[in-house]
């Protein structure tokens, strides 16, 4: 009966589960017993040296930790290594073997010094030369009785005729100028000195009262000859061009001024320019100017900045540049779009070097006036003044040159600059990262003010890696100027995954590597 009760025991579900339970126990016990044994103890694990431990990150996340390499899972850019050294580094150094360097593809560049040339590009359009272009009025009230262009667009000639005006102004004044010719003529031989000075005297002030009129020279003697006025007035182009505007029609009455037409001397044009602040540092008045057109294109024009804005336009940013061009076959023509470029040498302390301006004088108004001696302009008479004064400088000797970085290898956030430099004085590839002052921007360099030395060698690239590195470590970085805690990556479905965790009753869980 009893051997009849204890099978019915073990056959039964809770005697299964008792019994699977005291086997796994006892399992689980003499397992455990090896391990033990073998652990170190105390005194053995802090006496031995740890070996150096390399993982990988990713870069753009820094969380990530794999005992290989391989992929991101998030951005799946290819990780890189990081090794844990026991040498005895600064804060914001950091050492790699040089496997991890080569997988990292670093590169150095030493820190020269050297004239660097700036390329400034820009687009603008063709406009009118000012200076070039004049108004035909009217220098008398009267009538059109014709106006020998009909339409814009028309060439024209200095002194062509351009109006014919009806003045009755125009008569009382030549009755004037008919009235003293006669007075003088009979003043002759029986009037005293003073008198005939005085008749004199109010015939030229009628000859110029015609002049101002617009009557030429021929034209008031031609009426002093024959004793008749003259009822008409012809208005001659006072230069010659192309007529851009007609501004009235024959049989209009129109006041002393009033705009008839308007003439522009196309022989040289203005090409207007947008310069952004930016490149601002490596413009100076009288410099040369390319420039191509989508008109002629390969074909490369050339003119000199007689203007430069000397205020800012607050929406774009930018400030407009004014190039004098030459166009003495007229293909160039208002507002057809160009795209330019300045090149300027850098010298020292960001100024600019060009040997066609160096110790010259030039014209404030006119840059095409350059001379090697003192005077004046030979079109305005202005004093000219050195080109030193503009912000050019002599041939620069070889120590003056900027101290110039790559672009590529500078950092930059906000207003910091972190550069990293390989130190030479290690045995190990050791990096230092390190805060500059930088200057202007000049093509591909960088003008360094402040926090390199000559020769130093800069990482140009593979920079970013090192800097991940370094927020790995909690150290002093380009995003963590201070260290401590590496900003974490942004991880795609994060904020979903916990919504579904919260709703499942679990809690997210951080891995602390």
């Amino acid at each position: 009966m009893e051997s009849d009760g204890k099978k019915t025991f073990l056959r039964s579900k809770p005697a299964k589960i008792v019994l699977v339970v005291i086997l796994a126990f006892l399992a689980g016990y003499f397992f455990r017993l090896p391990s033990q044994q073998t652990q170190p103890s105390p005194e053995h694990e802090y006496s031995s040296a740890p070996p150096e431990q390399t993982w990988w990150t990713c870069s753009m996340h820094p969380q990530i930790h794999q005992p290989k390499p391989g992929k991101c899972p998030i951005c799946f850019m290819d990780l890189i290594p990081v090794a844990s050294s026991g040498e005895d580094v600064g804060a914001r150094q950091i050492v790699f073997s040089e496997d991890a360097l080569k997988l990292m593809e670093v590169q150095t560049t030493p820190v020269e010094r050297k004239f660097v040339e700036a390329e400034v590009r820009m687009a603008g359009k063709v406009e009118y030369n000012e200076s070039r272009v004049k108004e035909i009025a009217a220098w008398v009230p009267g009538r059109i009785d014709r106006l020998y262009v009909d339409f814009t667009g028309t060439l024209v000639r200095k002194d062509n005729h351009m109006v014919y005006l009806y003045s009755p102004q125009l008569l009382s004044t030549q009755a004037e100028l008919l009235q003293a010719a006669k007075t003088v003529q009979e003043s002759g031989g029986g009037a005293t000195e003073l008198m005939r000075r005085s008749s004199i005297a109010t015939l030229e002030a009628a000859r110029e009262k015609l002049r101002l009129l617009g009557l030429r020279k021929e034209q008031i003697e031609e009426i002093e000859k024959t004793g008749k006025p003259v009822y008409h007035l012809t208005i001659y182009a006072p230069i010659g061009g192309i007529v851009i505007a007609k501004h009235a029609n024959a049989g209009d009455y129109v006041e002393t001024g009033a705009k008839i037409y308007t003439i522009a001397d196309l022989s040289e044009v203005w090409v207007k320019l947008d310069a952004y602040e930016l490149d601002l540092a490596w413009l100076r008045y009288g410099q040369q100017v390319e420039f191509a057109t989508e008109a002629y294109p390969g074909e490369v024009f050339k003119g000199t900045i007689s203007f430069i804005d000397p205020v800012l336009n607050p929406m774009t940013r930018t400030v407009k540049l004014r190039v004098n061009v030459a166009n003495p076959d007229g293909r160039l023509k208002p507002e057809m779009f160009v795209r330019a470029v300045v090149r300027s040498k850098v010298a020292g302390a960001g100024r600019v070097m060009d040997e066609d301006m160096a110790g010259k004088l030039i014209c404030p108004m006119h840059p095409s006036i350059v001379k090697t001696t003192a005077g004046q302009c030979d079109i305005c008479g202005m004093d000219l003044v050195t080109t030193e004064s503009l912000g050019y400088v002599t041939a620069a000797e070889p120590n003056e040159a900027p101290l110039v970085i790559p672009a590529s290898a500078p950092l930059i956030t906000g207003t910091r600059a972190v550069v990293y430099v390989r130190l030479a004085d290690k045995e190990k590839p050791t990096f230092e990262g390190r805060e500059i002052v930088l200057g202007s921007r000049a093509g591909d360099y960088y003008l360094v003010k402040d926090g390199l030395a000559e020769g130093e060698l800069i990482v140009t690239n593979g920079n970013f890696k090192i800097d991940s590195a370094l927020q790995i470590q909690a150290k002093p970085s380009m995003m963590s100027p201070q260290g401590g805690v590496a900003p974490m990556g942004h991880q795609h479905g994060d904020g979903q995954r916990k919504k579904k965790m919260e709703k499942s009753g679990m809690k997210s869980i951080n891995h602390k590597h």
